[in-house]
C-alpha cells in the first residue's frame, strides 16, 4: 500500500496508508487526524484542511484551481506550495507525498 507521511501542528510525523482515488482530507479523516476539520466535508467552501506539500511534490501535486486559490488566500499562513487537502486526489505516483498542516487562521 502506498503512503501519506503527514506532519502535524506539534511537529510529529505521521505515516498513513494511502488509496489511490481518496483524496488527502479523506485520508487523514479516515485515520483519526483532528486538525483536519474540513467543517465543508471536502466541498472546497472552506479552508480548514489547509497542508502545504513538501517541494519536491509540488510540480507533481499541481497548482490550486481557482475556487480553491481564493479560499487559500483568506489564510494568513498561504505559501507557494498551500493546497486544500480536499482538492488533492491520491494517485499511484504520490506514494510517500509529505504534506504539513499548516497552522490554524
Amino acid at each position: 500500500m502506498s503512503t501519506l507521511i503527514v506532519e502535524n501542528r506539534a511537529g510529529q510525523q505521521i505515516s498513513l496508508p494511502a488509496q489511490a482515488s481518496l483524496t488527502l482530507m479523506d485520508i487523514m479523516r479516515d485515520h483519526g487526524v483532528e486538525e483536519i476539520l474540513a467543517l465543508c466535508g471536502g466541498t472546497c467552501s472552506c479552508a480548514t484542511c489547509h497542508i502545504i506539500v513538501a517541494d519536491e511534490f509540488a510540480e507533481r501535486v499541481g497548482p490550486a484551481g481557482d475556487d480553491e486559490s481564493d479560499l487559500l488566500d483568506s489564510s494568513d499562513h498561504r505559501t507557494a506550495n498551500s493546497r486544500l487537502a480536499c482538492q488533492v486526489v491520491f494517485r499511484d505516483e504520490l506514494d510517500g507525498i509529505r504534506v504539513t498542516i499548516a497552522p490554524e487562521d
